[in-house]
């Protein structure tokens, strides 16, 4: 075990609300190890975007890990070259260009049927009746997995990613996940004879990724896939909409819709940390590691270091968020990254906003979670 200073947490408290502890670890012990999580946890932008890029100490290879007992071992949980052939084989899936020219029309199709079903009902959840469908369907299309439904895709992904968060061993959260990867699996196996063009699926069976392995990555383009962007539309719009000077801004063409969501994910992070295990005895900043130690990356807590973001607790659209890395920063960039972007900038927020007038909020929006967090309801009406 690391020799980093012990900060106690509330499991419960911390899942409510992570910010106010993280931003104490900021402060006193930046790099601490935290006993209800069993993990050491860096806190400090600078200090996770340098020790990121270290996989020969920072390892992502997790064969005891919870993401690979229940996922398999995809991607994520690979480095150097196994993680580079692997991830070059799912890049004409997720490549810029593949997103602009072959994702986007569909995005923008499948969010214009949701609209037009939800427009004339006046009232809803934006969590449930708009970001969750908008996110499904575009990871049905990016997966190859046609036959799934949006509650379906919703569904499985939670129930993973929750998983994938259970360190508490929490025996029924374990069963769920396992509930929800073989569903996948079924859905898999359904459309390996002829998966459709430029899917996960597709572009993994022509770069003769093995079948175990290809099984595991579309599962981890489901975990962060749905999730992420679910998450960061309904709470970029619930942010824009008790913010209705910024909202002004975008309207008024003096922001973006980019800038809008790159301070979302900046203040409220969809993808709270990585964790990594450490693979030989290091020191960074007078704490010793030891090999096999458990340590978490916490993306949440390097978006609001007061190094780098003036008042880094208020949302503000104007700011410079490149400092930043709710995405990462090192080999293990997030490969879905522009196509989150491209539904949640160019598609989910705009259309939402002019399909839907007189936009507003009805109710509180409860928030949940520290590894994963987003909104739970964002009740909202229009006219």
């Amino acid at each position: 075990m690391s020799n980093a200073p012990v900060t106690q947490i509330d499991p419960a408290a911390f899942a409510a609300d992570p910010y106010p502890t993280l931003a104490t670890m900021r402060r006193q012990a930046p790099i601490t190890y935290v006993p209800q999580l069993d993990a050491t946890l860096i806190t400090r932008r600078n200090d996770i975007h340098v020790q990121e890029k270290r996989i020969d100490v920072f390892s992502s290879l997790q064969p005891d890990g919870l993401m690979t007992k229940l996922m398999g071992e995809n991607m994520m949980r690979k480095d150097g070259d196994a993680h580079a052939l692997e991830r070059r084989a799912l890049f004409p899936a997720l490549s810029p260009r593949t997103v602009a020219d072959h994702w986007k029309p569909m995005f923008r199709a499948a969010t214009q049927k949701i609209l037009n079903d939800l427009a004339p009902k006046g009232a809803g959840d934006l969590v449930t009746d708009y970001a969750m469908p908008v996110s499904a369907a575009a990871l049905i299309a990016i997966t190859g997995l046609s036959q799934m439904q949006p509650r379906e895709m919703d569904r499985v992904s939670q129930h993973m990613i929750d998983g994938c968060a259970n360190y508490a061993g929490d025996p029924q959260i374990e069963a769920r996940c396992h509930a929800a990867t073989a569903l996948i699996d079924d859905h898999i196996d359904r459309m390996l004879a002829g998966p459709p063009a430029k899917s996960a699926i597709a572009v993994q069976q022509a770069a003769g990724v093995p079948e175990h392995s290809l099984r595991a990555n579309v599962k981890l383009v489901i975990s962060g896939g749905q999730n992420e962007p679910r998450d960061a539309i309904a709470g970029t719009v619930w942010a824009l909409l008790n913010h209705p000077d910024q909202l002004r801004r975008i309207h008024d063409q003096q922001s973006t819709w980019a800038e809008a969501f790159g301070e979302y994910v900046r203040w409220i992070s969809p993808i709270g940390m990585s964790p990594r295990v450490v693979a030989r005895a290091e020191t960074v900043s007078d704490v010793t590691f030891d090999a096999g130690d458990r340590v978490f990356l916490m993306f949440s807590s390097a978006g609001r270091d007061e190094t780098h973001f003036d008042a880094p607790d208020r949302y503000d659209i104007t700011r410079d968020t490149s400092p930043a890395i709710p995405f990462g920063a090192g080999p293990h960039f997030c490969a879905g990254a522009a196509a989150s972007r491209c539904l949640i900038t160019e598609i989910a927020l705009p259309m939402l906003f002019d399909a839907l007038p007189n936009l507003r909020l009805t109710g509180t929006a409860p928030f949940t979670g520290w590894a994963f967090r987003g909104p739970t309801s964002v009740p909202v009406a229009w006219s």
